[in-house]
């Protein structure tokens, strides 16, 4: 899962073009799918997320919550790259992030800190709202005692807009 990222942010930026900063801005992401999909005991999920403005030139923090229909909930912060393509209407969005993870009634990772890898693609529309699938997978990278390090991977509808802050 780690090379499926990695390939995907090298061929986003070989063949994409990295949003400057002056064309972006702050956006919040609400997103809905399915949490542990590849797996028998999949659970909804609900995910709201906020992306800043770019620090250094491409690379935008970001952070986020996600709660399950398990009563499992992540709380994150991370990274994130915006490439866009044909006339900046597809948007292409890797990300990596570290967070806490509660199992609540829902699948047991193996461990409280969590990876999350993954990416975004949406299409943006003339008032800059964007909608789009996105796909992440949580792991823990064999942390802990016992290496218990089952992962899951989550696939959403989200529904981004941009937001100003005064």
């Amino acid at each position: 899962m780690r090379l499926l990222a990695a390939a995907l942010a090298a061929l986003s930026l070989a063949f994409g073009s990295p949003a400057k900063a002056a064309e972006t801005g702050n956006v919040l992401d609400f997103s809905v799918g399915i949490f542990d999909m590849l797996d028998d005991g999949a659970a909804a999920e609900l995910r709201g997320e906020w992306r800043g403005k770019p620090l250094l030139w491409w690379l935008r923090p970001m952070a986020g919550v996600m709660a399950t229909s398990d009563s499992a909930a992540y709380g994150y912060a991370g990274l994130a790259i915006e490439v866009w393509w044909l006339n900046k209407r597809l948007v292409l969005t890797p990300s990596a992030a570290v967070g806490a993870y509660h199992r609540g009634n829902g699948k047991d990772l193996g461990h409280t800190v969590e990876f999350r890898t993954g990416a975004a693609l949406h299409y943006r529309f003339d008032n800059d709202v964007r909608i789009g699938l996105a796909f992440h997978h949580l792991s823990n990278a064999g942390l802990g005692k016992n290496k218990k390090n089952p992962g899951e991977e989550s696939l959403m509808l989200s529904y981004v807009i941009p937001i100003t802050f005064k």
